[in-house]
């Protein structure tokens, strides 16, 4: 990667992170602050992704774009039967701040940057592909390839992600929004990073799923 390329990525991480922060002082921890609709689909969205995870067993889990730690109400209203070893990772230091307030007495820990400081069994981003405000889409499809493969790196059993759907005939995105196929980037990561592919598109939102997890040896 170029340095050039390199500062245009850390310029998008900034603007996106102030992004969210700012969404946060407008609307508080809630699904408006990290920019989702309301909480009935960000519950689908979180069980989409975690189709991905054995709950038979404890786990360790990434939460990449963690927000102000949503994934924990979910996990203790649907999963308290399990063992998670949680870490929630937030570009947005505001983010970070919240979570830790919202979860302070738990044995919970956050992580403010924009990769996961450690490996876990299982990785998931929920969102963090679709805001790329004014980015060219070149810059934000190389965010998205980094990101994809510290999510592999960084994940032992495997890792999911969700992307908005590209628009129907006729139709246009939201400006800043970020709209793809299945096929983009469900090829990369069979192709570069030796890993097979799930796409879970049937939950009727405009958005799918990718289960990402490493082929057997």
């Amino acid at each position: 990667m170029t340095s050039r390329r390199s500062a245009e990525l850390d310029e998008a991480y900034g603007q996106v992170g102030q992004y969210y922060t700012q969404k946060l002082r407008r609307h508080g921890p809630s699904p408006l602050g990290v920019d989702w609709s309301c909480f009935p689909t960000q519950a689908l969205r979180f069980r989409k992704l975690l189709t991905l995870c054995d709950f038979e067993n404890p786990f360790s889990l990434n939460d990449l774009g963690c927000g102000y730690g949503a994934l924990l109400d979910y996990l203790a209203l649907y999963h308290s039967q399990t063992q998670v070893d949680y870490l929630g990772i937030d570009l947005s230091p505001a983010m970070v701040r919240s979570a830790r307030k919202r979860w302070a007495g738990e044995t919970i820990r956050f992580h403010q940057g924009k990769e996961c400081p450690r490996l876990a069994d299982y990785g998931i981003a929920s969102g963090i592909f679709n805001v790329m405000l004014d980015q060219p889409i070149p810059v934000w499809e190389q965010l998205i390839e980094t990101t994809l493969v510290h999510l592999r790196t960084s994940s032992r059993k495997g890792f999911a992600v969700n992307f908005v759907h590209l628009p129907s005939s006729g139709q246009r995105a939201r400006t800043g929004l970020y709209c793809t196929s299945p096929e983009r980037w469900g090829q990369f990561c069979e192709k570069h990073l030796g890993s097979r592919v799930r796409v879970i598109d049937d939950y009727g939102m405009n958005e799918f799923t990718l289960l990402v997890e490493p082929r057997s040896p």
